[in-house]
């Protein structure tokens, strides 16, 4: 087992559809609502399975196939950094129908496997926050 922090947004359906999976080394899994919280990650690892992202983009069901593994995590219910903090930091955005790997500042440049200080989250968004 890992002994790194899982994250990834669920979209399986039920009680946690739309939440933040965040699963610790321990096994322990807590889902948290976007519009609720916000996920600070630090030490930051994009994983992607390309197979399956493929897949995927050729017209397959989705199924969990990106996350990120980081070596910390600070969950914020208050004092949220505003959007305007984040809006002039890089973007990442994963979406298997358009592109099967992560993209890095709106662009198609495939950033599965790159490392970051730290990643925020702002609702359903996430933002490079430190290189």
């Amino acid at each position: 087992m890992s002994k790194r922090i899982k994250v990834r947004f669920n979209l399986g359906r039920g009680p946690n559809y739309l939440k933040w999976k965040v699963q610790y080394p321990n096994g322990v899994v807590a889902y948290h609502k976007p519009t609720d919280t916000q996920l600070v990650m630090m030490g930051c690892t994009l994983k992607n399975n390309r197979k399956t992202a493929e897949k995927i983009l050729n017209g397959q069901h989705k199924t969990v196939c990106a996350w990120i593994l980081c070596d910390g995590i600070q969950i914020k219910t208050t004092d949220f950094e505003p959007y305007d903090t984040y809006k002039m930091c890089s973007t990442l955005k994963y979406n298997p129908r358009v592109k099967p790997h992560w993209v890095y500042n709106d662009n198609d440049r495939d950033a599965d496997g790159l490392n970051f200080i730290e990643i925020g989250t702002v609702d359903y968004k996430l933002f490079v926050t430190k290189f």
